[in-house]
């Protein structure tokens, strides 16, 4: 338990539907509890993500506690691999199913190689504008709260770069891909910008993270592996 408190790196699976913080939080509750019931007094655990995925995402997440926080931003940094299911022909507000359908298209214009032509368009560094319904900061705030009180707020593009996307499975008007990609690449927003470029739109149906730098999500702890593991120490 020790090596908690000074500082450790934890590859977790994030459960869909949680939060990022609901993972930083239910780790950090197991942590401090065990101490608790080892010393008989309440200890206070720093522990910190590298990397937010949504909560209708979800994969490999790299936590941090102790002094190795401070190492949280190089982890951000490094390359990320994600395989995502688009769904063509509907669109969302939020790119994903947070929300409802709010315009639908017709797909009898599309052929196969239309798609893996247009996923080529977007390898490189690309102009990328982040969802509405997103973490990002806008002048103190977070960008989904105004979305969600229907509020209008303007995202500005990012330069983004994206090392490879691979069609891995095509059965219209689902569409999974494979996406290499750096730190601030917002996937939602890709399958966005495909959807628009198709004159299909698009939205995601299914998204996880597979891989973050050299941590890959087969080597990752589910959170009831990890609470069984530290209650055994």
């Amino acid at each position: 338990m020790k090596d908690f408190v000074e500082g450790r790196i934890l590859v977790m699976n994030k459960p869909l539907f949680w939060t990022s913080f609901d993972l930083v939080k239910k780790t950090r509750a197991i942590i401090e509890r065990q101490l608790r019931e080892e010393s008989g007094e309440r200890s206070r655990v720093k522990v910190g993500h590298a990397g937010t995925l949504d909560p209708l995402a979800d994969g490999l997440m790299l936590l941090c506690t102790g002094k190795k926080t401070k190492i949280l931003d190089s982890l951000m940094g490094q390359e990320k691999e994600y395989i995502t299911t688009l769904e063509l022909g509907k669109t969302t507000p939020s790119f994903d199913l947070e929300t409802m359908f709010d315009h639908e298209y017709s797909l009898s214009h599309l052929s196969e190689q239309d798609i893996y032509a247009v996923m080529q368009r977007f390898i490189g560094e690309i102009d990328q504008v982040p969802p509405v319904y997103s973490a990002k900061n806008i002048k103190g705030r977070r960008a989904y709260h105004a979305a969600r009180k229907g509020q209008t707020i303007e995202m500005k593009p990012s330069r983004v770069q994206i090392m490879e996307i691979e069609v891995l499975q095509i059965s219209l008007p689902l569409v999974e891909i494979r996406v290499r990609c750096n730190k601030g690449t917002y996937i939602r927003s890709l399958a966005r910008d495909i959807g628009e470029a198709l004159n299909t739109g698009a939205h995601i149906v299914g998204l996880r993270r597979t891989r973050i730098g050299d941590y890959r999500l087969e080597e990752a702890t589910s959170i009831e592996t990890f609470e069984q593991f530290v209650r055994n120490l």
